[in-house]
């Protein structure tokens, strides 16, 4: 490593020569303490008696220790002014033991051998033209277990994880954040190991697996990461070494509104830092992407928007997202809500932050607060549910149906929804129907491929007892098909960020629940037809130009039987009538029903 790059905020793999790393005799364990006095390693290899390191002039400390070996806890004993010391793990470790204790375990990071070679070489540059269903997942709740804490393992995870989303038609996932934390209910959005995947489901290798069987699977796996705060445990980051290094030195700065310290972005090797961290996930565990929340709270100052742009924070975020790109041009950069900072998925090259996609939060907001209404105050609230495609071609934009949405609320995601429970059943099948011919990319947090209506804790299942439920279990199976005419239609994603994929039909019906728009694609063209009315429409009218018929692909009021026929089998045929301004087709749409019409 090249010790300028580092303190200048250039370097991307710090992580090669901080840390514990094997040499020809027992292990190097270096750590950055620059206020320090003194520091030393404890650890199980010596009993935690004091190894004192060597300090450069740089302000680095190092020592090599023969008896160290994989396995073994290890902590830096840093050390202030008057003797006072403080215990932390390794900001740079690999691994850490499991909560409530806080030590790192040295790891072996060459013992796993990648089987996902074909799907590595198959990643492009561009997946802006390709489908990208997204299964959103918090792994302490896809499922439990008898015995300590009730997790499965990474490997047993695995398993029934790409089990489950292989049923369900997906073709990504996208994990909450993995890095280690202290506790459960903060998500892993409160780190204190950047490095360390958790060890709640086991050792590192663990999760290589889970990553590489996916990919074995061709199914993406996409993370979480925190790059706005840290932890306030003592044994972290916070104070490290007696003083204020990765945080602000000055209180109201330095914590935020969560009780987590935010990163100073001005300093360096703070950025040095976050760049190898992010890097590291994606080089070593073969991550096809990061996502990134909070970014209103790093582009703004505290996250306030009438304080004005935090500018070094903005040039962080182009920096590490164009340094990224460079070394793994295929990586996909996801991020939330910006506070609406514009050019969020512009290149770096074009004065933008260089993300490929950007959650478009108030969509889920918008379609959540349509479905609370009855039918009648839909008639008068007829524009929220169309709003976002006056902005959609502001940014990348990608629709999720998120765990942020599931957190936040005193009911379940879809427990709001108006009507009773077939009523909502049937609504929760017609939004997704609705997202899925929206342009842009989909996500879905766990819970929605089966209707869950109770309100998710991370720390119980609950997707098990939905499955026991003969009108969840078909929702499933909706969602299933869903996801097939969804990866197997170009129409419905290869020109999701083209003015010319998407065109209204029917988007002047007020005092209707009727919405009708019409995608496109260089293979063919899709009608998408909605009734969020509870009233079943007789002759609903769809303008198709010159096309005599249109063949009825996907109806959410269809049974399960309909459900089982394979892509490219005709459902309904339906012959278009000559009209004024070309052919029409007239359909019947039944209540609260999403219909795809390909011509």
């Amino acid at each position: 490593m090249n010790l300028e790059d580092f303190y200048e905020g250039r370097e991307f793999e710090s992580y090669e020569y901080f840390g514990a790393h094997k040499v020809e005799k027992g292990y190097v364990f270096r750590t950055y303490a620059p206020n320090a006095k003194k520091v030393a390693l404890i650890g199980e290899f010596h009993s935690y008696g004091e190894d004192f390191m060597t300090r450069t002039e740089e302000g680095i400390y190092e020592i090599t220790v023969e008896d160290a070996k994989p396995g073994m806890k290890y902590l830096y004993r840093i050390y202030q002014e008057g003797g006072n010391y403080c215990d932390h793990c390794d900001p740079y470790g690999f691994s850490m033991e499991l909560r409530p204790g806080f030590a790192s375990v040295i790891c072996d990071r060459d013992t796993y051998r990648f089987q996902d070679a074909e799907w590595v070489k198959g990643r492009t540059e561009n997946n802006r033209e390709k489908p990208m269903a997204i299964y959103e997942v918090h792994l302490g709740s896809f499922g439990k277990k008898e015995g300590l804490d009730g997790f499965y393992s990474y490997e047993e995870i695995a398993e029934r994880l790409v089990s489950h989303v292989k049923q369900c038609g997906y073709n990504y996932i996208e994990l909450l954040p993995l890095a280690e934390h202290p506790l459960d209910e903060s998500l892993g959005y409160q780190n204190t190991g950047f490095f360390a995947p958790t060890s709640r489901f086991g050792a590192p290798d663990g999760l290589r697996y889970l990553v590489d069987l996916c990919h074995q699977n061709q199914i993406g796996v996409i993370m979480d990461c925190s790059i706005v705060s840290f932890a306030i445990d003592r044994y972290g980051l916070a104070d490290y070494d007696g003083q204020p290094l990765y945080e602000y030195g000055h209180k109201d700065s330095a914590i935020n509104e969560f009780g987590s310290l935010n990163f100073v972005h001005a300093k360096g090797y703070v950025r040095s830092f976050l760049q190898s961290a992010v890097y590291y996930w994606l080089k070593e565990f073969h991550f096809d992407g990061l996502r990134f929340g909070s970014m209103g709270r790093l582009i703004y100052w505290h996250g306030e928007k009438h304080r004005g742009e935090n500018g070094i924070a903005i040039d962080f975020l182009k920096c590490m997202n164009l340094g990224l790109k460079q070394r793994m041009p295929e990586c996909i950069l996801m991020t939330g809500g910006t506070g609406g900072f514009l050019k969020t998925t512009e290149d770096v090259s074009n004065s933008g932050l260089g993300f490929d996609y950007q959650w478009d939060s108030n969509w889920m907001e918008d379609v959540l607060k349509y479905l609370s209404y009855s039918p009648n105050t839909r008639k008068k609230q007829y524009y929220i549910l169309p709003f976002s495609m006056i902005y959609f071609r502001e940014e990348h934009y990608l629709l999720a149906l998120s765990h942020d949405g599931a957190l936040h609320r005193e009911k379940g995601l879809l427990d709001g929804i108006y009507g009773n429970e077939k009523e909502k059943i049937s609504q929760v099948k017609s939004i997704l129907m609705y997202m899925y011919a929206h342009p842009g990319k989909v996500l879905n947090f766990s819970g929605m491929e089966v209707a869950a209506m109770e309100r998710w804790d991370c720390r119980k299942e609950y997707l098990r007892k939905y499955l026991k439920q003969n009108s969840h279990r078909k929702v499933m199976k909706f969602m299933a098909k869903l996801n097939e005419v969804y990866k197997n239609q170009e129409a419905l994603y290869a020109w999701d960020y083209k003015e010319e994929g998407f065109s209204w039909s029917d988007c002047k019906k007020d005092g209707t629940c009727m919405y009708a728009f019409c995608r496109q694609g260089a293979q063919g063209t899709i009608y998408a037809v909605f009734n969020f009315d509870d009233k079943d429409v007789q002759d609903y009218q769809i303008h198709i130009k010159d096309a005599m018929q249109g063949e009825m692909i996907l109806n959410s009021s269809w049974e399960e039987e309909a459900m089982d026929t394979t892509e490219g089998e005709k459902q309904v045929v339906l012959r278009a009538e000559r009209g004024v301004d070309g052919n029409v087709l007239k359909i019947n749409v039944p209540a609260f029903s999403g219909i795809y019409i390909k011509v």
